[in-house]
């Protein structure tokens, strides 16, 4: 009795789920991920034991190896907040594109009658400038103010943040502002000293010192 072949059929594999799927991540990684601002300065931290993680709510005072002062908020709407209290003080006026822009950077290293010519440049072009740092001396403690309207800035805003949240019957959580000094390792020790001076003078006494986690000997 001759055998009966079957028909071999082909199999085959539909791609059209796993198509839709990647384009699915896609489109969520596009609309999700922001863009990383480049920092105008690099500081090369020293190494130390400690692992404890900075908070978000952080001011930070950036000194280079030369000893150039770098300010920086984290928190956007106090960073604008911020830029206001600056202009009144020293009669400059920020558009509101000048303020969304400086919302959104990083820190800045130059005075404040060349911030608004700063904040105009794009990221690529502010790389290029080498910032004089910002004025620290007695005659021109451009630093200690942005500390202090920092400071007035950040209170502000966790009062408003607690009253909203009252009147709508939740909880408030509220985080303090931390202040931070992310020093060079080739940093002189008066540069961070007068940091730490301008520090003590707003009546800041608890504050961070940015290291890197020194590695175990194996």
């Amino acid at each position: 009795m001759p055998k009966i072949k079957m028909p071999k059929a082909n199999p085959s594999l539909d791609m059209t789920p796993m198509v839709d799927l990647a384009f699915l991540l896609v489109t969520f990684f596009m609309l999700t991920a922001s863009v990383r601002v480049s920092e105008p300065v690099v500081v090369d931290t020293p190494s130390s034991t400690s692992d404890k993680i900075l908070p978000d709510n952080v001011l930070l005072v950036s000194i280079d190896r030369f000893g150039k002062a770098f300010f920086n908020i984290s928190n956007p709407q106090v960073r604008i907040s911020t830029l206001d209290r600056m202009g009144e003080q020293h009669k400059i006026k920020f558009t509101d594109e000048e303020k969304k822009r400086f919302g959104a950077m990083t820190s800045i290293g130059v005075p404040i009658d060349k911030l608004k010519e700063y904040i105009k440049l794009d990221d690529s072009q502010r790389q290029k400038v080498k910032s004089p740092g910002i004025p620290v001396d007695s005659l021109d403690n451009q630093l200690g103010e942005w500390i202090q309207f920092g400071r007035i800035e950040a209170a502000k805003q966790a009062r408003g943040e607690k009253d909203k949240a009252e009147s709508l019957g939740r909880e408030f959580k509220y985080e303090p502002m931390r202040f931070a000094i992310k020093a060079d390792g080739a940093a002189s020790y008066i540069a961070v000293q007068d940091i730490i001076k301008i520090f003590t003078k707003k009546d800041i006494y608890r504050f961070n010192l940015i290291t890197n986690l020194e590695q175990p000997e194996e």
